[in-house]
C-alpha cells in the first residue's frame, strides 16, 4: 500500500532557514518507529540551535522519524536541559549567543560521553578538528536536509548500541575493553570513552602492533560518517591519549609510525607520522 503519511515540505511561499535545503525529498522519510514498532521507546535527542526556523522544522522532521526531541536556543538552556533530562544525543549548533557550541561541547564532555553531532556553518577544517577534538562524533555543515541529519543521527546510534564483531573482551598493552558493555579500563582505572572513541580503541587493541593508516581506521569504525576527512583520525587518536596514555604528549601505547599512521604497540615507542 502506498505510503500516504503527509511529509514536512518547506513550499515556494516558505522563507526558507540559511541552515536548510528545501528540496521536498530532503523532507519525507518513513518513521523509525513504523519500522522498529511501537513498543520500541523513542530516543531522546537535544536539539540546540538559535535559529526558531531551524529548532522547529528539524524538530519536526526527526519526530515524525520517530524520535523524541527537546530544543534550546542558548548554550545556558542546553547545559540546564542536558543536566535536567539528559538525552541519548545531542544535535549541536556550534554558533550559539553567549556560551557557544564548543564551549557547551567542552562542559559536557567532563561529565558524559552522550554522542554529540555538530551542525556548523564554519566549513574551515581548523573549526571542525576543533570540534572533533572536543569529543564530537560528527558534524554537519550548514545548509544541511533533514534527511542526511537523519542519517548521521541513526549511523551514531548504531555505532553506541553495536558491539563489535569479536571475543567478548579485549586486552592488549595495559588495556582492558569489555565489548559487550562497552567499557574500558586503562591500568585497572576506569575511563570514560565516547561511542567513536571506543570503536577506534577496540579496533587496535584488537589488532596490536600492527600499522593502520588514517583510511584503514577510518573504515574500521563501522556506521562512521566522517565524509573522508582523514584529519578527524588525528583528533580522535590525541584525545584517546589522553585518556589511555600516563604521558599523552609521549605516547608510549598508541603511537604513530612514520609515513603510516598508528598502531597499538606492546613495547612503548613512537616516531612522528
Amino acid at each position: 500500500m502506498k505510503n500516504t503519511r503527509s511529509p514536512v515540505l518547506l513550499g515556494p511561499a516558505t522563507t526558507v532557514p540559511p541552515g536548510l535545503h528545501r528540496h521536498a525529498d530532503h523532507w519525507a522519510t518513513e518513521p523509525i518507529a513504523a519500522r522498529l514498532g511501537k513498543s520500541v521507546l523513542p530516543k531522546r535527542i537535544l536539539l540546540v540551535d538559535d535559529d526558531p526556523w531551524v529548532r522547529k522544522l528539524v524538530r519536526g522532521y526527526l519526530e515524525q522519524a520517530g524520535f523524541a526531541v527537546t530544543v534550546a536556543a542558548t548554550g545556558e538552556e542546553a547545559l540546564a536541559e542536558f543536566r535536567a533530562r539528559p538525552p541519548d544525543l545531542i544535535v549541536l549548533d556550534l554558533m550559539l549567543p553567549g556560551t557557544d557550541g564548543l564551549e557547551v561541547a567542552r562542559e559536557i564532555r567532563r561529565s558524559s560521553a552522550v554522542p554529540i553531532i555538530m551542525l556548523t556553518a564554519r566549513s574551515t577544517e581548523d573549526d571542525r578538528v576543533r570540534g572533533l577534538e572536543l569529543g564530537a562524533d560528527d558534524y554537519v555543515i550548514k545548509p544541511f536536509s533533514a534527511r542526511e541529519l537523519e542519517a548521521r543521527v541513526r549511523a551514531v546510534f548504531r555505532r553506541a548500541e553495536s558491539p563489535p564483531e569479536g571475543p567478548r573482551t579485549a586486552e592488549a598493552a595495559g588495556i582492558r575493553l569489555d565489548l559487550d558493555r562497552r567499557e574500558a579500563w586503562v591500568d585497572g582505572r576506569a575511563v570514560n570513552l565516547t561511542a567513536l572513541e571506543f570503536d577506534l580503541l577496540a579496533f587496535l587493541v584488537q589488532h596490536p602492533d600492527r600499522a593502520f593508516t588514517r583510511l584503514e581506521l577510518l573504515e574500521a569504525v563501522r556506521g562512521s560518517a566522517f565524509s573522508s576527512f582523514e584529519r578527524a583520525v588525528d583528533s580522535h587518536i590525541k584525545r584517546l591519549r589522553k585518556k589511555v596514555e600516563p604521558v599523552p604528549e609521549s605516547p608510549s601505547r598508541i603511537v604513530t609510525v612514520y609515513g603510516v599512521g598508528y598502531k597499538l604497540s606492546t613495547e612503548g615507542s613512537d616516531a612522528p607520522a
